[in-house]
């Protein structure tokens, strides 16, 4: 296993109040580093231009690495940037390409990206919801670009559904979503009955659901059909804040449902893909939990 990181995702600070704070990946890189002191770590490198055109427009791209010259500049009620902020969003999008092209390449099968600012509620053409590039939908674009890659899966398990990936991919069947979310919740899409092109597969999960429900859940309808779908390479969206301690959601998981969704999921990728994985952080909001949940992740990434 890889995982990469690089300084400057600590750098975007969308204010002291804000709940996608530098401190959230300040406490999983340390926990992880505690966890697991051989664990071999990579400096991503920059996404370019051409790698963010492939999912989205240039008129956000311009608008994400426009210059902020003092103080925070809003771009919705959610999502802020600061003078950090462009540089920071470029590395968190090019961490993905890099550790598909080191698992494509043998180098490992499976890969963490510790990064921010998380990605998968920006669609195309707007930055929201805490997020300014599509990281997951950058990765999963390269993949198809680079590597030729025909069946690709996105597994999002964060307690948001991922609206802008889903949005990206809806028409594109090469590429399969698959998510667990909290019903009610931001963004309020994701119904079962969204479909896209027979590639989008979303399930709901009531507010107070635990890791019983959660867990029936992916055994009855989305690891079936993730299986079905013969992945040559599973992407994961991994966000922890269906954690139960999480201040934005109202979900019961602990570490160990995490833990035992990657395990499925690792099982998946060597059935079809010859154990290639590769996840990239996206939410969670407590710092102890988040910092807990990344470890038991990480760990199920190694076993």
């Amino acid at each position: 296993m890889l995982a990469w990181t690089h300084p400057a995702c600590l750098d975007h600070d969308p204010g002291p109040e804000h709940p996608e704070q530098p401190a959230r990946l300040r406490v999983v890189l340390d926990a992880l580093r505690a966890a697991y002191p051989g664990l071999p770590w990579r400096q991503a490198p920059m996404a370019q231009r051409g790698d963010l055109l492939r999912v989205h427009t240039a008129e956000l791209v311009d608008e994400v690495l426009a210059p902020v010259a003092d103080g925070l500049q809003r771009l919705d009620p959610d999502t802020v940037l600061c003078p950090a902020s462009g540089r920071a969003a470029l590395y968190a999008a090019g961490a993905g390409a890099a550790a598909i092209d080191a698992v494509m390449a043998g180098e490992a099968e499976t890969a963490f990206c510790a990064v921010r600012p998380p990605g998968h509620h920006a669609t195309a053409d707007a930055a929201m919801g805490f997020c300014l590039f599509n990281n997951i939908a950058v990765a999963a674009a390269h993949a198809r670009e680079r590597h030729g890659l025909e069946r690709i899966a996105i597994v999002d398990f964060d307690v948001h559904h991922g609206n802008g990936t889903q949005a990206i991919f809806q028409r594109q069947p090469a590429v399969a979503y698959f998510s667990s979310h909290q019903s009610g919740l931001y963004p309020h899409t994701g119904s079962v009955h969204e479909r896209g092109a027979g590639n989008l597969h979303n399930a709901l999960l009531p507010p107070g659901s635990g890791g019983f429900r959660f867990r029936n859940t992916w055994l009855d309808s989305l690891l079936p059909a993730l299986d079905d779908f013969r992945p040559q390479l599973l992407l994961v969206s991994a966000g922890f804040d269906a954690h139960l301690a999480d201040p934005l959601a109202d979900l019961m998981l602990e570490a160990e449902d995490f833990a035992w969704i990657t395990a499925e999921l690792r099982a998946i990728a060597a059935r079809h893909g010859g154990g290639r994985l590769v996840s990239m952080l996206e939410g969670g909001y407590n710092l102890d939990a988040l910092a807990e949940c990344a470890v038991a992740h990480v760990g199920a990434l190694q076993d």
